[in-house]
Protein backbone atom coordinates (compact mmCIF):
# COMPACT_ATOMS: atom_id res chain seq x y z
CA UNK A 1 0.00 0.00 0.00
CA UNK A 2 1.13 3.52 -0.69
CA UNK A 3 2.61 5.37 2.25
CA UNK A 4 1.10 8.73 1.26
CA UNK A 5 -2.52 9.83 1.00
CA UNK A 6 -3.42 13.13 -0.67
CA UNK A 7 -6.68 14.50 0.76
CA UNK A 8 -8.66 16.81 -1.52
CA UNK A 9 -11.84 18.34 0.00
CA UNK A 10 -14.44 19.43 -2.56
CA UNK A 11 -17.59 21.50 -2.67
CA UNK A 12 -18.86 22.55 -6.09
CA UNK A 13 -15.59 21.78 -7.86
CA UNK A 14 -16.92 19.93 -10.93
CA UNK A 15 -14.73 22.04 -13.23
CA UNK A 16 -11.57 21.26 -11.26
CA UNK A 17 -11.71 17.80 -9.68
CA UNK A 18 -10.68 15.71 -12.70
CA UNK A 19 -7.84 18.07 -13.58
CA UNK A 20 -6.39 18.16 -10.06
CA UNK A 21 -6.52 14.36 -9.77
CA UNK A 22 -4.71 14.01 -13.11
CA UNK A 23 -2.03 16.49 -12.04
CA UNK A 24 -1.46 14.69 -8.72
CA UNK A 25 -1.16 11.41 -10.62
CA UNK A 26 1.40 12.90 -13.02
CA UNK A 27 3.49 14.56 -10.29
CA UNK A 28 3.38 11.74 -7.71
CA UNK A 29 2.27 8.49 -9.37
CA UNK A 30 2.61 6.32 -6.26
CA UNK A 31 0.35 8.24 -3.88
CA UNK A 32 -3.24 7.41 -3.06
CA UNK A 33 -5.90 10.11 -3.30
CA UNK A 34 -8.99 10.69 -1.17
CA UNK A 35 -11.62 13.12 -2.45
CA UNK A 36 -13.85 14.30 0.39
CA UNK A 37 -17.04 15.71 -1.07
CA UNK A 38 -19.55 17.65 1.00
CA UNK A 39 -22.59 16.63 -1.08
CA UNK A 40 -21.81 19.20 -3.78
CA UNK A 41 -24.99 20.36 -5.55
CA UNK A 42 -23.07 20.61 -8.85
CA UNK A 43 -22.34 16.88 -8.99
CA UNK A 44 -18.66 16.95 -8.01
CA UNK A 45 -19.12 13.78 -5.95
CA UNK A 46 -20.51 11.85 -8.91
CA UNK A 47 -17.57 12.95 -11.08
CA UNK A 48 -15.17 11.79 -8.38
CA UNK A 49 -16.98 8.43 -8.21
CA UNK A 50 -16.52 8.09 -11.96
CA UNK A 51 -12.80 8.75 -11.64
CA UNK A 52 -12.51 6.24 -8.79
CA UNK A 53 -14.22 3.55 -10.88
CA UNK A 54 -11.17 3.44 -13.16
CA UNK A 55 -8.46 4.21 -10.56
CA UNK A 56 -7.94 1.71 -7.74
CA UNK A 57 -5.78 4.24 -5.84
CA UNK A 58 -8.51 6.92 -5.77
CA UNK A 59 -11.18 6.89 -3.08
CA UNK A 60 -14.21 9.10 -2.44
CA UNK A 61 -15.61 9.96 0.97
CA UNK A 62 -19.14 11.37 0.75
CA UNK A 63 -20.32 13.61 3.56
CA UNK A 64 -23.90 14.65 4.21
CA UNK A 65 -23.36 18.36 3.66
CA UNK A 66 -21.08 21.37 3.90
CA UNK A 67 -20.03 21.46 7.56
CA UNK A 68 -16.69 23.21 7.34
CA UNK A 69 -13.18 22.46 6.15
CA UNK A 70 -12.07 21.32 9.58
CA UNK A 71 -14.78 18.65 9.78
CA UNK A 72 -13.89 17.39 6.29
CA UNK A 73 -10.20 17.13 7.08
CA UNK A 74 -10.81 15.65 10.51
CA UNK A 75 -12.90 12.85 9.01
CA UNK A 76 -10.30 12.29 6.29
CA UNK A 77 -7.44 12.16 8.80
CA UNK A 78 -9.23 9.53 10.85
CA UNK A 79 -9.96 7.57 7.65
CA UNK A 80 -6.26 7.69 6.74
CA UNK A 81 -4.97 6.73 10.17
CA UNK A 82 -7.35 3.77 10.34
CA UNK A 83 -5.87 2.48 7.07
CA UNK A 84 -2.24 2.85 8.05
CA UNK A 85 -1.06 5.71 5.85
CA UNK A 86 2.23 7.20 7.05
CA UNK A 87 1.92 10.66 5.45
CA UNK A 88 -1.25 12.65 4.85
CA UNK A 89 -1.33 15.66 2.51
CA UNK A 90 -3.77 18.56 2.54
CA UNK A 91 -4.42 20.00 -0.92
CA UNK A 92 -7.09 22.30 -2.39
CA UNK A 93 -9.14 21.07 -5.33
CA UNK A 94 -9.02 24.29 -7.32
CA UNK A 95 -5.41 24.09 -8.54
CA UNK A 96 -4.11 26.81 -6.25
CA UNK A 97 -1.82 24.23 -4.65
CA UNK A 98 0.32 22.99 -7.51
CA UNK A 99 0.71 19.18 -7.38
CA UNK A 100 3.98 19.67 -9.24
CA UNK A 101 5.39 21.15 -6.01
CA UNK A 102 4.28 18.20 -3.86
CA UNK A 103 7.53 16.20 -4.29
CA UNK A 104 9.49 18.97 -2.55
CA UNK A 105 7.09 18.88 0.42
CA UNK A 106 7.35 15.09 0.62
CA UNK A 107 11.16 15.29 0.55
CA UNK A 108 11.03 17.52 3.62
CA UNK A 109 8.90 14.90 5.39
CA UNK A 110 11.37 12.21 4.33
CA UNK A 111 14.17 14.32 5.84
CA UNK A 112 12.56 14.18 9.27
CA UNK A 113 9.87 16.88 9.46
CA UNK A 114 6.70 15.96 11.34
CA UNK A 115 4.73 18.72 9.67
CA UNK A 116 5.58 20.39 6.35
CA UNK A 117 3.99 23.72 5.46
CA UNK A 118 3.80 24.87 1.87
CA UNK A 119 4.73 28.48 2.51
CA UNK A 120 3.93 31.54 0.41
CA UNK A 121 5.74 33.95 2.70
CA UNK A 122 9.30 32.62 2.87
CA UNK A 123 12.09 33.14 0.35
CA UNK A 124 11.19 31.42 -2.90
CA UNK A 125 7.45 31.41 -2.18
CA UNK A 126 4.76 33.73 -3.50
CA UNK A 127 1.33 34.13 -5.06
CA UNK A 128 0.09 34.60 -8.61
CA UNK A 129 -2.98 36.44 -9.89
CA UNK A 130 -4.00 37.75 -6.49
CA UNK A 131 -5.28 41.29 -6.02
CA UNK A 132 -3.13 43.28 -3.62
CA UNK A 133 -5.84 43.51 -0.97
CA UNK A 134 -6.06 39.73 -0.76
CA UNK A 135 -2.31 39.36 -0.36
CA UNK A 136 -2.35 42.00 2.39
CA UNK A 137 -5.25 40.19 4.09
CA UNK A 138 -3.40 36.87 4.02
CA UNK A 139 -0.08 38.31 5.15
CA UNK A 140 -1.84 40.28 7.88
CA UNK A 141 -3.75 37.23 9.10
CA UNK A 142 -0.55 35.21 9.35
CA UNK A 143 1.29 38.04 11.11
CA UNK A 144 -1.52 38.52 13.63
CA UNK A 145 -1.76 34.80 14.42
CA UNK A 146 2.02 34.53 14.77
CA UNK A 147 2.09 37.43 17.20
CA UNK A 148 -0.88 36.36 19.31
CA UNK A 149 0.01 32.66 19.47
CA UNK A 150 3.80 32.95 19.53
CA UNK A 151 4.25 30.93 16.33
CA UNK A 152 7.62 31.25 14.55
CA UNK A 153 6.42 30.07 11.13
CA UNK A 154 5.86 32.66 8.41
CA UNK A 155 2.77 31.20 6.71
CA UNK A 156 0.40 29.96 9.38
CA UNK A 157 -2.87 30.08 7.42
CA UNK A 158 -1.89 28.15 4.28
CA UNK A 159 -3.60 24.88 3.47
CA UNK A 160 -0.94 22.98 1.49
CA UNK A 161 0.59 20.71 4.13
CA UNK A 162 2.00 17.28 4.90
CA UNK A 163 1.47 15.58 8.27
CA UNK A 164 3.04 12.34 9.37
CA UNK A 165 0.69 9.86 11.00
CA UNK A 166 2.60 10.20 14.27
CA UNK A 167 2.19 14.00 14.10
CA UNK A 168 -1.59 13.69 13.77
CA UNK A 169 -1.62 11.32 16.74
CA UNK A 170 0.44 13.79 18.80
CA UNK A 171 -1.82 16.71 17.87
CA UNK A 172 -4.87 14.76 19.12
CA UNK A 173 -7.56 15.63 16.60
CA UNK A 174 -10.29 15.54 19.23
CA UNK A 175 -8.79 18.75 20.66
CA UNK A 176 -8.98 20.65 17.35
CA UNK A 177 -12.40 22.25 17.23
CA UNK A 178 -12.16 24.82 14.42
CA UNK A 179 -14.20 24.09 11.33
CA UNK A 180 -13.52 26.97 8.94
CA UNK A 181 -10.61 29.19 7.96
CA UNK A 182 -9.14 28.99 11.46
CA UNK A 183 -8.64 25.23 11.19
CA UNK A 184 -5.18 25.58 9.64
CA UNK A 185 -4.01 27.91 12.40
CA UNK A 186 -5.54 25.63 15.02
CA UNK A 187 -3.69 22.58 13.66
CA UNK A 188 -0.38 24.43 13.55
CA UNK A 189 -0.86 25.80 17.08
CA UNK A 190 -1.44 22.29 18.41
CA UNK A 191 1.55 20.95 16.44
CA UNK A 192 3.80 23.66 17.87
CA UNK A 193 2.60 23.00 21.43
CA UNK A 194 3.20 19.27 20.93
CA UNK A 195 6.86 20.00 20.18
CA UNK A 196 6.75 18.64 16.64
CA UNK A 197 9.36 19.41 14.00
CA UNK A 198 7.73 21.88 11.60
CA UNK A 199 9.40 22.85 8.32
CA UNK A 200 8.34 25.42 5.74
CA UNK A 201 8.93 24.76 2.04
CA UNK A 202 8.38 27.55 -0.50
CA UNK A 203 5.40 27.25 -2.84
CA UNK A 204 3.74 29.50 -5.38
CA UNK A 205 0.01 29.80 -4.71
CA UNK A 206 -1.96 30.34 -7.93
CA UNK A 207 -5.45 31.81 -7.91
CA UNK A 208 -8.14 29.43 -9.16
CA UNK A 209 -9.21 29.61 -12.83
CA UNK A 210 -12.65 28.02 -12.44
CA UNK A 211 -15.32 28.16 -9.78
CA UNK A 212 -15.79 30.53 -6.89
CA UNK A 213 -13.57 30.98 -3.85
CA UNK A 214 -15.17 29.92 -0.55
CA UNK A 215 -13.34 32.70 1.34
CA UNK A 216 -15.34 35.64 2.71
CA UNK A 217 -14.59 38.52 5.04
CA UNK A 218 -16.89 37.01 7.65
CA UNK A 219 -14.96 33.74 7.64
CA UNK A 220 -11.68 35.59 8.15
CA UNK A 221 -13.14 37.72 10.95
CA UNK A 222 -14.43 34.62 12.75
CA UNK A 223 -11.00 33.01 12.46
CA UNK A 224 -9.23 36.05 13.87
CA UNK A 225 -11.64 36.10 16.82
CA UNK A 226 -10.83 32.47 17.54
CA UNK A 227 -7.09 33.20 17.29
CA UNK A 228 -7.50 36.02 19.80
CA UNK A 229 -9.32 33.74 22.26
CA UNK A 230 -6.66 31.01 21.86
CA UNK A 231 -3.96 33.59 22.47
CA UNK A 232 -5.61 34.81 25.64
CA UNK A 233 -5.98 31.23 26.86
CA UNK A 234 -2.32 30.45 26.15
CA UNK A 235 -0.96 33.67 27.64
CA UNK A 236 -0.38 32.43 31.22
CA UNK A 237 1.76 29.55 29.95
CA UNK A 238 3.76 31.83 27.67
CA UNK A 239 4.37 34.28 30.49
CA UNK A 240 5.62 31.48 32.74
CA UNK A 241 7.93 30.40 29.95
CA UNK A 242 9.44 33.87 29.71
CA UNK A 243 10.30 33.85 33.41
CA UNK A 244 11.71 30.30 33.31
CA UNK A 245 14.16 31.39 30.60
Amino acid sequence: MAETLVVIPTYNERENVAAIVARVRAATPDVHILVVDDNSPDGTGAIADGLAASDSSLFVLHRAGKNGLGMAYGEAFRWALARGYERIVEMDADGSHAPEQLPSLLRAADAGADVVLGSRWISGGGVENWPKYRELLSRGGSAYARLVLGLPQRDVTGGYRVFTASALSSIRLENVHSQGYGFQVDMLFHAQRAGLTIVEVPITFVEREFGVSKMTGGIVAEAMLRVTLWGIGALPGRVRGWFVR
